[in-house]
Protein backbone atom coordinates (compact mmCIF):
# COMPACT_ATOMS: atom_id res chain seq x y z
CA UNK A 1 0.00 0.00 0.00
CA UNK A 2 1.44 3.19 -0.46
CA UNK A 3 -0.06 6.71 1.51
CA UNK A 4 -1.25 9.45 -0.74
CA UNK A 5 -2.63 12.13 2.20
CA UNK A 6 -0.34 14.83 0.75
CA UNK A 7 -1.70 14.27 -3.17
CA UNK A 8 -5.34 14.13 -1.53
CA UNK A 9 -4.56 17.14 0.43
CA UNK A 10 -2.85 19.39 -2.28
CA UNK A 11 -6.28 18.52 -4.96
CA UNK A 12 -8.15 19.99 -2.38
CA UNK A 13 -5.70 23.40 -2.05
CA UNK A 14 -3.81 22.48 1.56
CA UNK A 15 -0.52 22.82 0.61
CA UNK A 16 0.91 22.40 4.26
CA UNK A 17 1.16 19.92 6.94
CA UNK A 18 0.50 22.76 9.34
CA UNK A 19 -3.05 23.26 8.07
CA UNK A 20 -4.06 19.84 7.50
CA UNK A 21 -2.84 19.18 11.13
CA UNK A 22 -5.42 22.22 11.92
CA UNK A 23 -8.45 21.00 9.77
CA UNK A 24 -7.62 17.80 11.63
CA UNK A 25 -7.77 19.74 15.15
CA UNK A 26 -11.32 21.73 14.35
CA UNK A 27 -12.45 17.92 13.43
CA UNK A 28 -11.66 16.46 17.28
CA UNK A 29 -8.66 14.73 15.82
CA UNK A 30 -5.59 15.95 17.49
CA UNK A 31 -2.08 14.74 16.19
CA UNK A 32 1.32 15.87 17.52
CA UNK A 33 3.82 17.59 15.53
CA UNK A 34 6.21 13.79 15.00
CA UNK A 35 2.72 11.80 13.62
CA UNK A 36 1.66 14.51 11.78
CA UNK A 37 5.40 14.56 9.69
CA UNK A 38 4.54 10.72 9.34
CA UNK A 39 1.34 11.01 7.65
CA UNK A 40 2.74 14.01 5.48
CA UNK A 41 5.45 12.69 4.64
CA UNK A 42 4.43 9.32 3.14
CA UNK A 43 5.69 7.09 5.59
CA UNK A 44 3.24 6.65 8.46
CA UNK A 45 4.17 4.26 11.14
CA UNK A 46 -0.03 3.78 11.73
CA UNK A 47 -2.67 4.90 10.96
CA UNK A 48 -6.23 4.10 13.14
CA UNK A 49 -9.15 3.55 11.30
CA UNK A 50 -11.03 5.99 13.56
CA UNK A 51 -8.06 8.61 12.36
CA UNK A 52 -8.89 7.57 8.73
CA UNK A 53 -12.66 8.12 9.22
CA UNK A 54 -11.73 12.27 10.26
CA UNK A 55 -9.00 12.18 7.97
CA UNK A 56 -12.08 11.47 5.04
CA UNK A 57 -14.35 13.85 6.09
CA UNK A 58 -12.09 16.58 6.46
CA UNK A 59 -10.60 15.92 3.09
CA UNK A 60 -14.08 14.77 1.71
CA UNK A 61 -12.36 12.05 0.14
CA UNK A 62 -12.78 8.50 0.40
CA UNK A 63 -10.15 5.67 2.05
CA UNK A 64 -9.32 4.45 -1.74
CA UNK A 65 -8.37 8.14 -2.22
CA UNK A 66 -5.36 8.03 0.76
CA UNK A 67 -4.54 4.15 0.37
CA UNK A 68 -3.39 3.01 -3.27
CA UNK A 69 -2.62 -0.72 -3.37
CA UNK A 70 0.44 -1.89 -4.91
CA UNK A 71 -0.24 -5.52 -5.82
CA UNK A 72 3.23 -5.71 -7.68
CA UNK A 73 5.17 -5.41 -4.47
CA UNK A 74 3.72 -8.23 -2.91
CA UNK A 75 6.48 -11.28 -3.28
CA UNK A 76 4.95 -14.60 -5.01
CA UNK A 77 6.03 -18.12 -4.10
CA UNK A 78 7.90 -19.59 -6.15
CA UNK A 79 8.47 -23.24 -7.34
CA UNK A 80 11.97 -22.97 -5.28
CA UNK A 81 9.82 -21.86 -1.84
CA UNK A 82 6.96 -24.72 -2.19
CA UNK A 83 7.72 -27.29 0.56
CA UNK A 84 9.18 -30.78 -1.02
CA UNK A 85 6.49 -33.35 -1.04
CA UNK A 86 6.81 -36.01 1.49
CA UNK A 87 8.41 -38.84 0.88
CA UNK A 88 6.56 -42.12 0.54
CA UNK A 89 9.22 -44.58 0.99
CA UNK A 90 9.81 -43.39 4.27
CA UNK A 91 8.42 -44.31 7.02
CA UNK A 92 6.83 -41.87 8.71
CA UNK A 93 6.89 -41.14 12.68
CA UNK A 94 3.25 -40.74 14.39
CA UNK A 95 3.32 -38.54 17.38
CA UNK A 96 2.56 -40.83 20.41
CA UNK A 97 -0.66 -40.44 21.97
CA UNK A 98 -0.93 -39.38 25.83
CA UNK A 99 -4.23 -40.40 27.33
CA UNK A 100 -5.74 -37.47 29.33
CA UNK A 101 -8.28 -37.29 31.69
CA UNK A 102 -11.22 -34.51 31.22
CA UNK A 103 -11.70 -33.13 34.32
CA UNK A 104 -8.10 -32.06 34.37
CA UNK A 105 -6.52 -33.91 37.13
CA UNK A 106 -3.83 -36.63 35.93
CA UNK A 107 -4.09 -40.64 35.54
CA UNK A 108 -2.01 -42.81 37.82
CA UNK A 109 1.40 -43.99 37.11
CA UNK A 110 1.62 -47.44 35.12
Amino acid sequence: MRWNLRLAAAQRGIWKASEMQRLLAEHGLVISAGKMSGLWSGQPVTVKLADLDVICVVLGCQVGDLLIPEPETVRRPTQQDALPAADATLPSIAPSVIPRRRDGRSLPPA
